[in-house]
């Protein structure tokens, strides 16, 4: 665990004490760590393409697995989404 020394103005110091006291926290740490990962789910994590959320949407309707009868019956679903 790294620590370190950090100042801040009373507003910051402020805003601080409310994530503290709205998710319940024990100290600002736990604050500061929490602000951390919100930052990082919301701007530093890709946004995934449209174009691979619908891929991924059409899988979970369709289920994981899906059978052929044939080779041929594979290759024409495969050039129809293509």
């Amino acid at each position: 665990m790294v620590q370190a020394i950090i100042t801040l103005n009373e507003h910051e110091d402020r805003i601080l004490n409310i994530v503290k006291g709205k998710f319940g926290l024990k100290n600002k740490s736990d604050a500061v760590s929490l602000i951390i990962d919100k930052f990082e789910e919301e701007f530093i994590e890709p946004e995934l393409r449209p174009e691979y959320v619908e891929k991924i949407r059409n899988i979970e309707k369709k289920g994981k697995f899906t059978s052929y009868k044939s080779l041929a019956a594979f290759r024409k679903e495969i050039e129809e989404n293509a």
